[in-house]
């Protein structure tokens, strides 16, 4: 298939381009930016035969069938009901959308065009987390009692921006990785969280948006999730941690774009390393994109993934803000 770039992004020009390429008989023909000199640079620095600056120009170039949306969070909605209407397949990042309802409109609006529609959501494509879920499907830590995630790092200056000042664009550590940590706990738990209570804080670089967050959810099963988003934490790593009646899974440096860390098992008062693979986790999740696009089987993270992520999302945001207890809601009523 034949791509077009929506949004001349950090994440396309480091990980999905090449993603991309790597399935046989891709291609990446086409990018939009809304800057026309941005956009003519982007293209000639990737490869990419054309720039657009219109919206409705790239998806009537008629050799694309496929976008990857990578624009800033308020575009993702327009921009993809846009590419359905033109009968394009959509790749869309995370968040889909500033409302689950609109994200639930995106992901209704394929299914009925008989697209494949995807959520960006790279983490349950990591070797590391490939193996956690293993590890728990075989009983290695018996009844999962509690999950534990630390995702709080410095985010590093050529991505703030944005994030860290502009509420309307869908800026702040809530949506832009809380998301991430809810589809995590859900590939892993395989179960959507019910409830949380949450504290948020602008530290040192959020500005009129939040750069930390805790929160704890309350899943179906009785486990408890305790997570930690920041930007703003420079020396903390990252984490997963599974903890059940027989053992822990605890793994460091998973919470990443790249196919790092270590695991170790824990039981009986003896930890054991785990080994894992380490592939490409874009190159993985465009793979099963592809497949389904063939008609075998659904992509890493489907659309409805990304409405369950972002609900989690929503629902963390309003138990900060509120101070109160936060039902998750779905939209599936």
């Amino acid at each position: 298939m034949n791509w077009g770039l929506i949004g001349a992004s950090t994440i396309a020009s480091q990980h999905m381009i090449g993603a991309i390429r790597a399935q046989a008989g891709n291609e990446v023909t086409a990018v939009l930016s809304s800057d026309d000199v941005r956009g003519k640079d982007y293209a000639d620095r990737h490869g990419i035969a054309q720039a657009f600056t219109d919206l409705d120009a790239i998806l009537s170039a008629p050799a694309i069938d496929a976008v990857y949306i990578s624009t800033t969070n308020e575009k993702h909605h327009p921009q993809a009901m846009a590419a359905i209407a033109a009968g394009k397949h959509v790749m869309c990042e995370k968040p889909l959308a500033m409302s689950v309802s609109d994200a639930r409109e995106m992901v209704s609006a394929a299914d009925e065009a008989g697209l494949v529609f995807a959520t960006n959501h790279h983490l349950r494509n990591a070797g590391a987390h490939l193996k956690i879920r293993e590890l728990t499907d075989q009983g290695r830590v018996g009844e999962i009692q509690a999950v534990r995630v630390g995702h709080a790092v410095h985010l590093p200056p050529h991505l703030q921006g944005w994030r860290i000042d502009n509420p309307a664009a869908g800026g702040g550590v809530i949506p832009d990785i809380v998301v991430h940590d809810a589809d995590t706990v859900r590939f892993q738990l395989q179960e959507d969280p019910e409830s949380v209570v949450a504290i948020e804080r602008s530290e040192s670089l959020g500005q009129g948006v939040e750069d930390s967050v805790m929160s704890v959810w309350e899943m179906p099963s009785g486990v408890l999730v305790e997570t930690h988003e920041s930007f703003t934490i420079r020396h903390a790593g990252t984490s997963f941690e599974v903890h059940g009646t027989e053992g822990s899974i605890i793994a460091t440096g998973v919470m990443t774009q790249q196919p790092v860390g270590r695991i170790i098992l824990r039981r009986d008062g003896e930890d054991e390393g785990i080994p894992f693979s380490d592939h490409n986790l874009y190159v993985r999740s465009m793979g099963l994109f592809m497949d389904a696009v063939a008609g075998n089987g659904a992509p890493s993270a489907t659309g409805t993934d990304g409405v369950k992520s972002l609900a989690v999302a929503m629902a963390v945001k309003e138990a900060a803000t509120t101070g109160r207890r936060v039902a998750v809601d779905y939209g599936e009523s």
